[in-house]
C-alpha cells in the first residue's frame, strides 16, 4: 500500500510531514511518496541527522505550493505544479492508495472533487470526522464544513454514507443516524430539517438506513447516534464547540481542582494516567485528519497545525482507510435511494 503525502502544506510543514512520514513508515511499514520541494525535504531530514531516504519513504519532486490564499476554484488550473495537485493526479492515476494534505481545504476539497472524482451518483463530497462518545464508541459527523449550505438531498445522502462509513470503519452492524436539530420533534428546525427528516424516515421504511430521528447537539458526545447528519456550517460549529469544550474542561480540572493545594496535588499524581488516557482520546493529534467521504478514493485532510505525530496518525488512518473503501458499495447503495428521493413515481 502507498501513501501519497503533501509536504508543502500546513503550518508547520515541511518539517513536519516529513518526519511524520519517517516515522509512520517506521511503525506500520507503510510506502510514503513525500510530494514536495525536493531540497527542502532532503533538508529536514538532514537536520535531524538523516543522511538518506529511510526505507519505505520516497519523494515526488513539486516546485509550487497552494497557500491558503490562493483561490480553491483556480488551483488545480493555475497550480498545476503544486504538491497538492500533483499528490491527488498520483492518486487519480493509481500511484497511491490515499492521499494526505494539511494545505487549504476549499482547495483540497475541489482538488479531489475534480481530479479523484466523486463516487458515481454523489451530488457532494463531505468532511466526516469521527470523534468518541460517552458510551464508548465513536460518532461519524457529515458534513463539519465541506458544504455550507446543503439541500435536502445532500442530507439524505450524507445518512446513507456516514452509515456505510460506519459500518465499514468502525464496525457497526446497524449504524443508528440522527439529524441534527433544535428539538427531537419531527416538527422542529428549518424547511431543510423538516425535508430532509422526510427523506431519512422514507429512507429508513425502505430499509436503506437505521434513522433513529431527530439528535440535539448534547446528545451527540453522548453516543446518542452513530452517525449525525448535517449541514457543513452546523456541523463545523458543533464539531469545534465541542473540541473547545473538551479543552476548557481539561484545563479546568488541572489548574482549578488538582493545582488547589499539596493535598490535590498528590491526588493528581493517582489520577494523572486516567486523566492523560482521556486527554488523549480528544486530541485531534491522535486521529490524524478527516476523510473527504464520496471521493472515489481516500482524501484525507489533516488539521492545519498537524505537527510530525499527526501526520504520523495521519498515514494510519489513511491506510486503513484504503482498506475499508466503500466507494464500490456506496455506487451501489445509491441506486436504491435514488427511489427515496422521488417516492411518488415508484
Amino acid at each position: 500500500m502507498k501513501i501519497i503525502l503533501d509536504a508543502m502544506g500546513g503550518d508547520l510543514a515541511p518539517e513536519a510531514p516529513v518526519m511524520g512520514a519517517v516515522q509512520a513508515a517506521k511503525d506500520f511499514g507503510a510506502q510514503i511518496t513525500l510530494v514536495g520541494r525536493g531540497d527542502e525535504i532532503l533538508e529536514v531530514l538532514r537536520k535531524h541527522s538523516i543522511e538518506n531516504l529511510p526505507a519505505g519513504v520516497e519523494i515526488a519532486n513539486a516546485e509550487e505550493v497552494v497557500d491558503m490564499h490562493d483561490d480553491p476554484a483556480n488551483v488545480i488550473r493555475k497550480k498545476k505544479n503544486s504538491s497538492m495537485v500533483i499528490g491527488l493526479k498520483m492518486v487519480a492515476e493509481g500511484e497511491g492508495d490515499a492521499f494526505i494534505s494539511a494545505g487549504s481545504t476549499g482547495a483540497l476539497l475541489s482538488g479531489a472533487t475534480l481530479i479523484v472524482k466523486r463516487v458515481k451518483g454523489i451530488r457532494r463530497a463531505a468532511m466526516g470526522p469521527v470523534m468518541p462518545n460517552k458510551a464508548g464508541g465513536r460518532t461519524v459527523i457529515l458534513d463539519c464544513g465541506a458544504n455550507a449550505e446543503c439541500t435536502p438531498e445532500f442530507l439524505l445522502q450524507f445518512g446513507l454514507v456516514g452509515s456505510l462509513y460506519a459500518q465499514k470503519y468502525l464496525g457497526v452492524e446497524s449504524p443508528r443516524v440522527g439529524l441534527l436539530n433544535i428539538g427531537t420533534e419531527d416538527t422542529k428546525g428549518t424547511p431543510l430539517q423538516k425535508e430532509a427528516y422526510a427523506l431519512l424516515t422514507e429512507a429508513c421504511k425502505q430499509g436503506v438506513l437505521n434513522f433513529v430521528g431527530n439528535v440535539e447537539a448534547r446528545d451527540v458526545p453522548l453516543g446518542a447516534v452513530d452517525v449525525v447528519v448535517c449541514d457543513g456550517f452546523a456541523g463545523n460549529v458543533l464539531l469545534k464547540s465541542i473540541e473547545g469544550t473538551a479543552m476548557f474542561m481539561g484545563s479546568l480540572m488541572k489548574h482549578r481542582i488538582f493545582k488547589r493545594n499539596l493535598f490535590s496535588k498528590i491526588g493528581y499524581l493517582f489520577c494523572k494516567p486516567g486523566v492523560d488516557e482521556v486527554m488523549k482520546m480528544l486530541d485531534y493529534r491522535e486521529i490524524g485528519g478527516t476523510q473527504f467521504l464520496g471521493i472515489k478514493k481516500p482524501v484525507i485532510k489533516a488539521h492545519g497545525s498537524s505537527d510530525a505525530l499527526a501526520f504520523r496518525n495521519a498515514v494510519r488512518q489513511a491506510m486503513d482507510a484504503a482498506d475499508s473503501d466503500i466507494s464500490v458499495e456506496l455506487e451501489q447503495e445509491l441506486k436504491a435511494l435514488s427511489a427515496v428521493e422521488a417516492p411518488e413515481n415508484d
